[in-house]
């Protein structure tokens, strides 16, 4: 499971001819099997701490170490097997592939990682079950509603097994009844799979499910809560 370190963690961005500082000067430390939730207003950072950590985007200052590597220093290359074989991500905004069925669409990363036919077909069956869409492998996203697309995203998120599973506004689309059960999932991946999660929300509702939580202002991390007892 994915333990994270971040150190004098920078990121500034030119926009026109003026300097944004989106992450400023950010330390952070994620235990393995953590849970957590990151919290804030428009602007503070958040998706761009989440960017950062799961290897979209690279600082401008400071480490980032994941499982043991320092993530900050590697090339795009590097950078791109990380994401492969590591994390999953989940997006407000299913990101899936109108042209394929929801199995197509989850089996795709691991094309991509060069599993083999008959391991991705189980993978996949495996995968559904878990979401509780087995179903509906063969419907395209256009036949599915907003939950189901979302649970056919974290079955995509979790294809190739990743050690860390990041998450930004991933109810955001959805209705109080839908993000219920996308929260349980995660809930479950957390405590029946012990993944290591991280989850942006504007939800406090949602942010209660997680086990510890982050508030971020103007770039930095301005209050972290304890775990729940």
């Amino acid at each position: 499971m994915a333990s994270i370190e971040l150190k004098g963690v920078t990121k500034r961005f030119m926009v026109g001819g003026d300097e944004i500082l989106a992450l400023n000067d950010v330390d952070l430390s994620i235990e393995s099997g953590e849970f957590i939730a990151i919290q804030g207003p428009s602007g503070s950072g958040k998706s761009t701490l989440l960017n950062i950590i799961g290897c979209i985007d690279q600082p401008t200052a400071g480490s980032i170490v994941l499982d043991g590597k320092d993530i900050s220093k590697m090339n795009e290359s590097q950078l791109t097997k990380v994401r492969l074989r590591k994390i999953g991500f989940i997006f407000q905004q299913f990101h899936l592939i109108p042209s394929l069925n929801a199995f197509e669409n989850v089996e795709l990363p691991m094309k991509e990682a060069g599993l083999s036919r008959a391991a991705r077909r189980e993978r996949c069956e495996e995968l559904f079950e878990l979401v509780d869409l087995s179903p509906r492998m063969k419907h395209f996203p256009s036949q599915l509603s907003g939950g189901e697309q979302q649970r056919v995203a974290i079955a995509r998120a979790l294809a190739n097994d990743p050690i860390l599973l990041l998450a930004d506004e991933p109810t955001g689309e959805l209705d109080s009844k839908n993000s219920d059960k996308i929260m349980d999932t995660l809930d479950g991946l957390n405590k029946d799979k012990g993944l290591t999660i991280l989850l942006v929300t504007h939800d406090p509702g949602i942010a209660k499910v997680a086990h510890s939580r982050i508030a971020m202002q103007d770039g930095k991390i301005v209050k972290k809560k304890n775990k729940k007892a």
